[in-house]
């Protein structure tokens, strides 16, 4: 089984890597949203609405709906993370919805009804920095998707068609006749042989008559 993992980690891209990373942060962030005293005033947090004023370490103002936010963040990047170009779409999309998120904190005051995720200018300016920061790592890391699936498909055809050093393995069809291999007689058929000349069986009514018994 350790060898199992062992392969199923050495197997996963770059991009896939950051992700569970990324994914994994995501988690931890929405987690520590719900504990009191790592977010402070706690006992004022509401489920939306600038009124939530709980404050993750103090700075980032956080209520139930931004930390579930966190949360499934966390749960779709750990399942797109399975396949290198689903942790790709994720960094790029993500990263696109929190630069939304952050022209969105620009645009929306904080006291207004709008607000009502909410955001302070903490969460705005760390928006922009995942924004920033997903977008490129998706763009950087995804472009080498391409090359490691070349790579598995050529993998692919090596082992079917044969290394350089190895024939490949000739097709059915090709293979001589076993009943006719070099080295053995032809089988003639046996309508080419000529007949054998056979006596003739006597009828039983030649036969010569036996003498009576006395």
């Amino acid at each position: 089984m350790s060898d199992t993992k062992r392969s199923a980690g050495a197997s996963r891209t770059p991009v896939q890597l950051v992700t569970m990373i990324i994914s994994a942060v995501f988690l931890l962030v929405g987690v520590l949203g719900f504990i009191p005293g790592i977010t402070t005033d706690y006992d004022t947090m509401q489920f939306a609405g600038h009124e939530s004023t709980a404050m993750l370490f103090g700075v980032f103002q956080v209520s139930i709906l931004h930390n579930i936010v966190h949360l499934l963040f966390g749960v779709v990047g750990f399942a797109l993370a399975r396949s290198a170009a689903g942790a790709r779409a994720y960094l790029i999309g993500g990263g696109l919805i929190y630069l939304v998120l952050w022209i969105y904190g620009l645009v929306v005051g904080h006291g207004s009804d709008a607000n009502f995720v909410p955001l302070n200018n903490a969460d705005n300016w760390l928006h922009l920095g995942l924004a920033a920061g997903m977008i490129l790592l998706g763009l950087l890391l995804g472009g080498r998707t391409k090359g490691v699936t070349d790579t598995g498909h050529a993998h692919g055809r090596h082992e079917r068609h044969g290394s350089p050093d190895r024939p490949a393995r000739s097709d059915l069809s090709d293979r001589s006749d076993p009943v006719n291999r070099p080295g053995r007689p032809e089988r003639h058929d046996l309508s080419d042989q000529e007949p054998i000349d056979r006596p003739a069986r006597t009828d039983r009514t030649d036969r010569p008559d036996r003498p009576d018994l006395p």
